[in-house]
C-alpha cells in the first residue's frame, strides 16, 4: 500500500467527481482519498489527508483553484496540485503555474493522459496536455512578443474590470506607483498606448478571457 498514490479530488460539480472517482477506483495504484467541492475544503482536506496529488478545478466557490493552489503549495511540500480544468487561456495557465501547480491538464484529456500525469505528479513531474504544452510553446516562439508576468497579468485583469490605479493598488497590495509601474511594462510588452487597447489585444491574444 506505500506504493499507492493518494488524491484528493476537487471539483464543485459533484457529477464531475463522480466520474472522475469511478475512473480512477480502475487503477490499482491510484487511491481517492478525499472529495471538495471548493477551494476551502480543498485546502482544509489536503492539510488533514496529506494526498500525494490534489486535482484541482479552477472555478470554485469560497477559494478559487487558484488560491487553493498557492496555500497548498506554501504549507505542504510533499502534495503535488495537478490542476483539471475546461480553461486554456495564457491567464488562467500563467496564474496556476505560478501559484505552485505542478501539471495543467483540461477536463477533455483522455483517460490515459490523465493517469500518466497523476504518477507523473506524485513523482514531483511537470506535467502539461498536449494542447497547453503547444499553446505554451507557441506564445515562446511568437516573435516579438513579451510574455506578461504573473502578476502584469493580475493588474491588468483589474484593468478590465475597470478599475484605476489607486483601486488596483488596494487589491493588489501593492502601492500606486507600482501599479503604474506594471501598467508601463504591459504597455510595452503589448505594443499599445493606453489601457482600452491593452484589454483588447490580451483578449486577442488569449492572455485574458472574458468573464
Amino acid at each position: 500500500m506505500s506504493d499507492t498514490i493518494r488524491v484528493v479530488i476537487a471539483d464543485d460539480h459533484p457529477v464531475v467527481r463522480t466520474g472522475l472517482r469511478g475512473m480512477l477506483d480502475t487503477q490499482t495504484d491510484i487511491e481517492v482519498v478525499g472529495e471538495a467541492e471548493d477551494g476551502k475544503q480543498a485546502v482544509s482536506l489536503a492539510g488533514r489527508l496529506e494526498p500525494d496529488v490534489v486535482l484541482m478545478d479552477l472555478q470554485m466557490p469560497e477559494l478559487d483553484g487558484v488560491s487553493a493552489t498557492e496555500k497548498i503549495n506554501d504549507r505542504l511540500s510533499d502534495t503535488h496540485v495537478l490542476v483539471l480544468t475546461t480553461y486554456d487561456t495564457d491567464a488562467d495557465i500563467t496564474r496556476a503555474i505560478s501559484a505552485g501547480a505542478i501539471g495543467y491538464l483540461l477536463k477533455d484529456a483522455p483517460r490515459d493522459v490523465l493517469f500518466h500525469a497523476i504518477r507523473a505528479a506524485s513523482r514531483g513531474e511537470s506535467v502539461l496536455t498536449p494542447s497547453v504544452a503547444s499553446k505554451v510553446m507557441e506564445r515562446m516562439r511568437a516573435p516579438g512578443q513579451q510574455a506578461l508576468s504573473a502578476r502584469e497579468i493580475e493588474v491588468l485583469t483589474e484593468v478590465a474590470d475597470g478599475k484605476s490605479n489607486k483601486d488596483i493598488a488596494a487589491v493588489l497590495f501593492i502601492s500606486e506607483a507600482t501599479a503604474k509601474t506594471h501598467l508601463i511594462h504591459i504597455f510595452s510588452k503589448l505594443g499599445v498606448d493606453d489601457r482600452t487597447a491593452a484589454v483588447t489585444v490580451a483578449l486577442e491574444r488569449g492572455i485574458l478571457r472574458l468573464k
